[in-house]
């Protein structure tokens, strides 16, 4: 509900908050004001399923207290203490998170996704430096994956579109073409060897000479640049290419890591041990700031030599804050308790599933794909061309779900001409009814609001007639509803367009209707009911 307080808030928020990542519109502005499990509660009292976590983050959902109590026990005991010492918490989530990863790794805690992966690209190069090798500085990436804010972390990135305007970058980054199983057909076929853009990994290794190369930084599956499946063995056969080049694979699990994608880790899909693993978002479920960058061990090593700049000179003021890594631990102790990364696996089916069968013959939807709860529905103008839809039309259905209080994403200023795909991320607590909830809300946006409301609109027009004395009732515009729905299976459709309506609006409601005396005289049911299908705008649906 809106009131004068509500009013104020959004005046001062207009007056003294930049919000990022989004053009200047205040009138858009959602202010939070409370949540719990999946659910976000605005400062109107308007409820909103979070379809996305958060910004990919809140694995375990919201209002957990168990985690509050975490944080406050430990800042209550010791609030702060630099990490170039250590202290209790900081050593056990180390323990955990090596634990999880299967052993081999230490652990260097910072703020962000963005710094833990500078953090890995400094290591990377004082690694190498010590090693005799300086002239390994150079880092590939691929196109469309994103991999931080900072001046590095952004030249790394392969998005065009973030990029523009904050040039020159750092030097040293190159950039390949990334696999995506939508628009490259057959390649989960092929041998992985010999799909092209494993060739290309090699092939610009080559040319960029071996021995410049320091490493390899990737997302196991591109979460912001579209959700981009890859074939089962390509990290693997990235991985060796590294390997027979001599450069380090750094895997960046700041969105797939913590059960997103159905395990603890994404790289844990594809049957590889990364040389460094980057994180963030889910270690802690957004409840404080806290990211890590984990290195072999035979990595460490290098780092322990007695040479005056043979140590690791960098740290970061709050990283591995004794409260954020409390409150980690109490959090992966919650995801190890409700099993929610194999939680994060069925949901993650049942979302597939279900998104498949209600809109994957939509026109509009070109592909639904995924892995756990990270999921991606491609809209293309043409299913035959897979022309993506523009930017307006993939903004209107964002707008719509969350008129409809379901909060979505989209690869929003990536890559010009592909920032068509829709993201679902929501918290690995959601439930088999939230998950019916999202795709049924998705679909009637997909399918159009108008589009309805155009039949409730001709429905109401038969109430109001001054020739009829009753008009179509509830149960009569149940009926309405099913023969519609019945029209559009029929033509093998799984959704309602306005000409269903139209098309038999007369022949299902006129004998629904009871004309005034002075109406029997007039004319015939029929005859009104073509006249209400006149004087009612036909809707142009949302996106099409």
């Amino acid at each position: 509900m809106k009131t004068k307080q509500t009013d104020e808030l959004l005046a001062k928020d207009e007056q003294y908050v930049w919000h990022g990542m989004r053009p200047f519109s205040p009138n858009s502005t959602m202010v939070g004001a409370k949540a719990e499990g999946c659910w976000v509660e605005d400062i109107q009292g308007k409820r909103y399923l979070d379809g996305m976590s958060g910004l990919w983050c809140v694995n375990s959902g919201y209002g957990r207290k168990e985690l509050a109590e975490a944080a406050y026990k430990q800042l209550q005991t010791l609030s702060y203490f630099p990490m170039s010492q250590s202290h209790e918490p900081a050593i056990k989530l180390a323990e955990k998170l090596n634990e999880w990863l299967g052993g081999e790794y230490v652990i260097f805690f910072s703020n962000s996704g963005s710094e833990a992966n500078e953090t890995a690209f400094k290591i990377a190069r004082q690694y190498y430096a010590q090693k005799g090798e300086p002239h390994r500085y150079k880092f590939m990436s691929r196109y469309r994956g994103y991999h931080g804010n900072t001046m590095a972390t952004m030249a790394a990135t392969g998005q065009a579109q973030r990029r523009y305007q904050y040039e020159p970058f750092a030097s040293g980054f190159l950039h390949v073409t990334p696999p995506d199983c939508y628009r490259m057909p057959g390649i989960e076929r092929e041998n992985i060897y010999d799909v092209e853009c494993v060739k290309e990994v090699d092939r610009v290794m080559t040319w960029e000479l071996s021995e410049t190369i320091a490493a390899f930084i990737m997302e196991p599956i591109i979460t912001g640049g579209g959700i981009l499946m890859p074939p089962q063995d390509y990290m693997k056969a990235v991985h060796e290419t590294c390997q027979k080049h001599g450069a380090l694979l750094i895997s960046d699990e700041v969105i797939c890591g913590f059960g997103r994608t159905g395990k603890a880790f994404g790289f844990m899909n594809y049957d590889v041990k990364p040389d460094i693993i980057t994180m963030a978002k889910g270690i802690t479920s957004a409840y404080l700031p806290l990211s890590a960058t984990a290195v072999k061990r035979e990595i460490y090593e290098a780092f322990k030599g007695k040479g005056e700049y043979e140590f690791f000179r960098h740290i970061n003021t709050f990283g591995g804050n004794p409260a954020a890594c409390a409150l980690a631990l109490k959090n992966l102790e919650i995801m190890e308790n409700e099993n929610l990364i194999e939680r994060s696996a069925q949901m993650g089916s049942l979302l597939l599933e279900q998104l498949k069968e209600e809109i994957g013959e939509h026109p509009l939807v070109g592909d639904i794909r995924g892995k756990g709860l990270l999921v991606g529905i491609e809209l293309v103008n043409d299913k035959e061309t897979k022309e993506p839809i523009d930017n307006d039309k993939i903004a209107s259905v964002v707008n719509a779900c969350k008129e409809k209080g379901l909060i979505i994403g989209r690869n929003g200023m990536t890559t010009a001409g592909y920032n068509n795909i829709l993201t679902l991320a929501p918290p690995l607590v959601i439930s088999s009814e939230e998950i019916i909830m999202m795709q049924k809300r998705a679909r009637e946006v997909l399918v159009g609001n108008d589009v309805q409301d155009y039949l409730l609109e001709i429905i109401e027009a038969t109430r109001k007639h001054e020739l009829i004395e009753i008009g179509v009732s509830p149960r009569g515009t149940l009926a309405f509803m099913r023969a519609i729905q019945a029209r559009a299976i029929l033509n093998e459709r799984d959704y309602c367009t306005p000409d269903d309506i139209k098309t038999l609006a007369a022949s299902v409601c006129a004998h629904r209707l009871t004309l005034t005396i002075e109406g029997e005289m007039k004319t015939t049911k029929e005859q009104i009911m073509r006249e209400i299908l006149h004087t009612i705008n036909v809707p142009v649906e949302n996106i099409r």
